[in-house]
């Protein structure tokens, strides 16, 4: 299944980079850094013989090998990676539409149908207040949750918790037992209530 699109002349462009690295098999990586957040980035890296890793989906282009990250998978549907010569040489381009929300269906896995509801409901009404929450792991069916920005040392962190964030995931997930927050709230330097 192809989830990315790198055009004819990022194709192209990408070729000439390599082949310049003189290193035999070459390729690039692409993924999704602090994906699913407001500061999820998308990156494209040189990949060299040994540096992929061995569950990265290949995509084999005119000339090398792109390697895709598996976690990154759902934040690169839809990706376009571009390049667009112009007067001063050109640029690359690459636009992911999902990296900052993944498609994520809700009968896929617990952690995919939590980071979903956090993004899609939760994020936006915390984001009112500087703040956001993301899912660090799933832990025996507990989602352990990290906030940030505006929530971290907020004095009503443990009503949005509860009264929040925890209902609105037991509500949406039957298989969820319950939310652990791991964030460290005495840091209340941006903290939206002090």
């Amino acid at each position: 299944m192809q989830h990315i699109t790198i055009t004819d002349s990022a194709q192209t462009y990408l070729k000439d980079l390599l082949a310049k690295q003189n290193v035999d098999g070459i390729g690039v990586r692409l993924f999704v850094s602090q994906p699913g957040t407001a500061y999820a980035e998308t990156c494209l890296a040189y990949c060299r013989p040994g540096e992929e890793k061995k569950d990265d989906e290949q995509l084999s282009l005119d000339g090398f090998v792109a390697y895709l990250d598996q976690p990154s998978l759902p934040y690169l549907e839809e990706a376009v990676v571009d390049y667009v010569a112009d007067k001063l040489g050109g640029q690359l381009t690459i636009k992911a539409p999902k990296a900052k929300q993944p498609a994520v269906a809700f009968d896929g896995p617990v952690e995919q149908q939590i980071v979903e509801i956090l993004v899609s409901e939760i994020n936006p009404g915390l984001a009112a207040h500087g703040g956001e929450v993301r899912l660090i792991r799933l832990e025996d069916d507990i989602a352990v949750l990290q906030f940030g920005g505006g929530c971290q040392g907020c004095s009503a962190v443990d009503m949005t918790l509860k009264d929040g964030v925890e209902k609105t995931l037991m509500d949406r997930i039957p298989d969820l037992k319950g939310v652990r927050d791991v964030t460290d709230h005495s840091q209340r330097e941006n903290a939206y209530y002090k």
